[in-house]
């Protein structure tokens, strides 16, 4: 086995391992809630229950990749730093493939949002709030590490999230 396909098993893992699926549950349980209510008041409809699941796992998922290029690019990986070694920490993953990576994810958030919206929205205004709250949704996402001044410093990440579900 030469080096390239010994190293593939091990990139696979490191990226699956930043995509961090043990944190999906925050993402998805707001719709599970949303979903299991429209189901008691009969308004439930499976294609946008799942559609709307798909994109809350791609922000979820869009906002642990940003964390973990937000954090090489401040230079917080130390060895101070508690809590397991991320992809780009590790050195298995570039920041140029964080990038792409981050850009691939951006793209998969916004196919299932517009498919979402397709699908579940049918007045103008409710199209254009939802397009509003998705590109909010992408930014927050993203802004929460990856900006001059990150919320997660602020101590602004709590209200964005509660204020961003609850709103």
């Amino acid at each position: 086995m030469n080096l390239i396909t010994s190293r593939k098993p091990i990139q696979i893992k490191v990226w699956l391992e930043s995509l961090r699926p043990k944190t999906l549950p925050l993402g998805i349980a707001p719709i599970i809630t949303g979903s299991g209510l429209a189901y008691w008041s009969g308004t439930f409809t499976l294609s946008i229950a799942l559609l709307a699941l798909l994109t809350a796992a791609a922000l979820q998922i869009l906002s642990n990749l940003a964390n973990d290029y937000g954090y090489a690019i401040k230079g917080s990986y130390t060895e101070e730093r508690l809590g397991p070694l991320r992809g780009i920490q590790k050195g298995i993953i570039s920041l140029a493939e964080m990038k792409v990576a981050l850009k691939i994810t951006i793209f998969i958030c916004c196919l299932c949002g517009l498919t979402l919206i397709i699908v579940a929205c049918r007045m103008p205004k409710d199209i254009i709030g939802f397009l509003i709250l998705g590109v909010i949704a992408i930014i927050g996402a993203i802004t929460y590490t990856v900006w001059k001044k990150p919320m997660d410093i602020w101590g602004l990440a709590t209200s964005q999230c509660c204020s961003f579900l609850v709103g």
